[in-house]
């Protein structure tokens, strides 16, 4: 694989090609990565798979006008042609007042920052192999587990690069490691199923194979004999394996392009109570080993830890170059690159802070309610705000986790539940974004 390096001189050489071929100004992203995935099903080998690749992405500029194009053939010739398809594309496309590069003047300057994102990712198959046939076996090893889909590791490595025509050239490497197990209790039309993962930039830091494994078979049979339970208004709790789902939806509503089409339910909501207070929701790019840490943004601009929501306040957009120019403020940083079209953008590590108090006690006021464990469908209207989704979990009565319930449809507005919630004090760092055991007072909860 290219080191970051030769990644940087890929990009910054169809950058030049660009310029050369008559462009106005380019920026271009390369990302080359290297995959190795195992499976096994019910202790035996199902699967190995193998993956490498290159990719070039270019985005050309004439005057107002652009275009983005990109490919996996890397040949002179190849790129050569790519740039002229690009220029003759730009020069057809309309025009966009707000298109352009980010600011020179605000580019990252020097090195990036080392953020421990590499550790090589050198695994054979053989040691992979050994890793899912623990995690499995471990899952299928808890009494009332009757059948497997799987366990899985995996790892890949990426190294990736930006270069623009106004100064900017950086790139940096990084690996993900991974472990799965998914299996079913029961029998018959009784059956459940249900999983645990766990994914790390390191190797080293990746929970257990036995524990993983362990997880996945004891969620499996507590959900087994689930019951429906009478409609009504009651409190829901929000497991951490979907409590992050909440800030996802307050990403939509406050990404740059959301607010400049006027398509957002926060559109008016900037500087004002959008929380209950004491909530506080932050996004950390420089997190060491972070799922979504970055040393730079999508656009060659630097990033900084920053409070999204203070107090329950809504702080800030989320801001690339264009939508920032629209908006007629600056750039935050987030602007989001895949290999082919123009930035968008995206949070790096997300989080919501944890509250001060226990989630037994959030489960221990509650008379009668349910803890949701399972979120199911995409029942959000980003405009509206409006919230249904189907859901599973356990009921609630009298402040214990009694029984499992299933076929159930919790319903609300996003407005409110945001002003409703409650986050415990239970805070893990196990995915990109992340969120506290959530206590949300008032949802329409649909059943029998």
């Amino acid at each position: 694989m290219l080191t970051t390096e030769q990644a940087c001189d890929r990009a910054a050489d169809i950058v030049a090609r660009a310029k050369a071929a008559g462009a106005d100004a380019a920026d271009a992203v390369f990302a080359a990565d290297r995959m190795l995935s195992v499976s096994v099903r019910m202790g035996a080998l199902e699967d190995v798979e193998r993956s490498e690749s290159e990719e070039l992405g270019l985005r050309v500029f004439a005057g107002r006008r652009s275009a983005s194009v990109s490919t996996s053939d890397l040949s002179g010739a190849a790129l050569d042609t790519l740039v002229e398809r690009a220029l003759a594309m730009a020069r057809e496309a309309p025009e966009d007042e707000w298109a352009g590069l980010a600011p020179a003047e605000r580019l990252l300057r020097g090195s990036p920052p080392l953020l421990d994102l590499d550790d090589g990712a050198s695994d054979s198959p053989e040691a992979l192999k050994a890793r899912a046939l623990a995690t499995e076996d471990a899952a299928r090893a808890v009494s009332g587990v009757t059948n497997s889909e799987g366990g899985s590791a995996s790892l890949s490595r990426a190294v990736m690069a930006i270069a623009t025509s106004h100064g900017f050239a950086a790139g940096y490497a990084q690996t993900s490691h991974g472990l799965s197990a998914s299996v079913l209790a029961g029998t018959g039309s009784g059956m459940e199923r249900d999983y645990a993962h766990h994914s790390a930039r390191h190797a080293a830091t990746l929970d257990a194979p036995e524990a993983i494994g362990r997880l996945a078979g004891e969620r499996a049979v507590a959900r087994l004999n689930p019951q429906k339970i009478a409609s009504g208004a009651m409190p829901v709790v929000f497991d951490r394996r979907v409590s992050s789902g909440m800030l996802g939806h307050l990403l939509g509503a406050i990404a740059g392009s959301a607010i400049t089409r006027k398509t957002s339910f926060l559109l008016d909501a900037l500087g004002t109570q959008v929380f209950a207070r004491g909530v506080t929701i932050r996004d950390d790019p420089h997190r060491p080993r972070g799922l979504r840490s970055r040393p730079f943004d999508g656009e060659g601009l630097p990033v900084q830890p920053l409070k999204l929501v203070d107090d329950g306040m809504l702080e800030t957009w989320l801001l690339d170059s264009a939508s920032a120019r629209q908006l007629g403020l600056e750039p935050t940083g987030h602007a989001s690159r895949g290999i082919g079209g123009a930035p968008g953008v995206a949070p790096s590590n997300l989080f919501m802070q944890a509250g001060h108090i226990p989630p037994e006690t959030l489960i221990a006021e509650i008379d009668y309610g349910v803890l949701v464990t399972e979120l199911i469908g995409q029942g959000v209207n980003g405009i509206t705000g409006d919230y249904s989704r189907g859901a599973a979990g356990f009921l609630i009565e009298k402040g214990e986790i009694t029984r499992p319930v299933s076929e159930i449809t919790i319903a609300s507005n996003l407005k409110d539940m945001f002003r409703a919630l409650t986050p415990a004090n239970d805070l893990e760092f196990r995915y990109g974004i992340n969120a506290p055991t959530l206590r949300i007072d008032g949802m329409t909860i649909a059943g029998d």
